[in-house]
Formats: structure tokens, sequence, C-alpha cells
């Protein structure tokens, strides 16, 4: 491709952008969505709570799944205490811990902290990492959480991840984005690393 017919077409893109930014003039709280088998969904969200931290937004944490895990970016998130609430409110993998009836106890006390942080004007974003998975296994309820999602504070963004996101969710949702594997290391017998997994 020449020169003169790259410039040509990088002008009809910029036009078109630019039109596109022009036109979008609606503000509000975006729903949105990590799913997909693939590895990256809590750390996508994660990175999304940083760059909250950047515009001085507080952020709400809520795990759904993970448990006695120590991370660092819990480690880190919490040393802005003054802007994030980082709650670890699973007891572990559900093929860990086989109790339906312990994991539906746990998942419904930390929907009620969720509810709190979606009515609550101050946050400014709340991550709810492996709900997905908290719906699948019917730990929480699809309905319990599209109707207190569609009654959240105006302005308050939410991100839901885990894999197996629910047609109704995605339905709902402003921005899904989906994880595919197409490597991972443990398929080679190479344990989680720090920096990495955790």
């Amino acid at each position: 491709m020449s020169d003169q017919k790259h410039q040509a077409r990088m002008d009809r893109l910029k036009a078109s952008v630019d039109r596109r930014i022009a036109e979008a003039q609606e503000e509000k709280g975006l729903l949105i969505v990590f799913t997909g088998a693939g590895k990256g969904k809590t750390t996508a969200a994660l990175g999304m709570a940083i760059r909250c931290l950047g515009h001085g937004m507080n952020v709400a944490v809520v795990q759904f799944i993970k448990g006695a895990i120590d991370t660092a970016e819990e480690r880190i998130l919490k040393s802005y205490s003054k802007q994030v609430v980082f709650l670890r409110m699973g007891e572990g993998y559900t093929w860990e811990t086989q109790d339906r009836e312990r994991d539906t106890q746990v998942a419904q006390t930390a929907w009620s902290e969720v509810e709190k942080f979606l009515q609550d004007p101050s946050f400014g974003m709340v991550i709810l990492d492996e709900l997905n998975i908290a719906i699948h296994h019917e730990y929480v309820s699809l309905q319990q959480v599209l109707a207190a999602l569609a009654q959240r504070s105006p302005m308050l963004h939410v991100v839901i991840t885990g894999r197996g996101a629910k047609p109704e969710l995605i339905e709902a949702a402003d921005l899904v984005s989906e994880m595919k594997m197409i490597k991972h290391p443990f398929r080679k017998g190479i344990k989680a690393q720090k920096g990495v997994e955790f």
C-alpha cells in the first residue's frame, strides 16, 4: 500500500472515530462482565480498580469463591484503605469446599454486603469477583442479582467476573469480554507463579 493510500485510509478512520466520539454524550454507570474459560478475568477487573483509584474513586471488591488464598493484589489494594474495601468472602473453590449448603450461606452473606455497596453513592466501582460461579451453582439467584443491579446508584460501575456468565446477565451488560484459553502453563505441569497467578 502506498503512503498516499495509507494516509487516505487513516483520514477516513479518524473522521469516523471523531464522529462516534462526538455522538457519545450519555454518561452512566456501566455494567461490565468478564467471562470465559481463559485466564485474566479477575486481573482485568482489578486493573479497572487501579484505574478508578487513579481518578480518586472509591472501590469495593467482593470475592465470592476465593477463600484462604492470600494474593498480592489484595495486599496492594488494601494499602489504599481510604479508597478500597476488599472483602474475600468465599471459603475456597467449590471442588474444595464440597458443601453446597455452607457455600450458599457464605455466598448469601457476601451478597448482603454487595447490596449495601450497590446503594452507596460514595463508591465509583464495585467488583463482584467470581459472582458468575455463585450464580451458576445457584448460591445467589440470577433474579436477585439482576434486580439489585437495576436499582443500583446511577453512576456506579459494576464489574462481574467468572466463567459461564448467564445470557440474561450478558444482555443486561454494557460491556462484555470473553477470555479464551489458548495455552496455559498448568496444562504442562507448571505450578502457579508469583506475580502471574497470585
